[in-house]
């Protein structure tokens, strides 16, 4: 599918959407990293889609995409907390409208900026009822925790030059501690953004993105699914 436009409580944004061959299945929102819905986030949409899944990216920068570090920070730092919720919200009420879909919610994937906004999905949009989270970055606070209705599935590197070791075991038992059904995994020897195989940052590792795709495909179809 081309990008789309989807109605929102604001009105419509923008996205990318992949939908399984069969017009049937589960459904899940991609969120993006900071460098915003580019080339990578497109694909990652189009492998869901391969595994019988419809996908949609809410562009939350709509339109605009960077390849330069400090220009996807600022993206990152402007970005309307506000306008988020509604764009990941409204994503998630046109998955579930669309005839073929299937399952009892709809699912949110992350990474790294999406990693922490995929949690906040979970928190704040209701037909968010699983959420796969990896390498989570959050520069606008945290959701309340508490008002997460479904599992949350974490990833995370042992070498994350952005993420320390320790703060990812933080938000593991921070969410658990709220009453989320929380597993985080953690690849040893991975930095940030082991799972882009761009490899922008040097980071890619290939035998950990893989492990970790099986884990979020196999996940989201059992949480999806009940």
């Amino acid at each position: 599918m081309p990008d789309i436009e989807f109605p929102t409580s604001a009105g419509s944004a923008p996205g990318y959407l992949a939908v399984p061959a069969g017009e049937r299945g589960p459904a899940t929102i991609v969120m993006q990293e900071w460098w915003g819905v580019d080339e990578h986030v497109r694909s990652i949409c189009d492998r869901f889609a391969a595994e019988g899944f419809f996908a949609l990216a809410p562009d939350l920068y709509r339109g605009e995409t960077t390849a330069q570090p400090s220009e996807a920070e600022q993206k990152m730092m402007a970005l309307s907390m506000g306008e988020a919720e509604k764009d990941m919200c409204g994503a998630a009420d046109f998955l579930r409208s669309q005839p073929g879909f299937e399952g009892s919610g709809v699912g949110a994937v992350g990474f790294c900026l999406g990693g922490g906004l995929s949690v906040w999905a979970a928190a704040t949009c209701p037909q968010i009822t699983a959420a796969v989270s990896y390498y989570y970055v959050m520069p606008h606070g945290k959701p309340d925790f508490t008002k997460i209705t479904g599992p949350v599935l974490g990833h995370f590197g042992t070498e994350d030059a952005f993420i320390p070791l320790a703060a990812a075991q933080e938000l593991e038992a921070e969410l658990r501690d709220a009453g989320v059904q929380a597993t985080f995994h953690y690849y040893e020897g991975a930095g940030h953004a082991f799972f882009n195989d761009t490899n922008r940052l040097g980071t890619y590792d290939e035998g950990c993105a893989e492990e970790s795709w099986q884990r979020t495909v196999s996940f989201l179809r059992s949480a999806l699914a009940s």
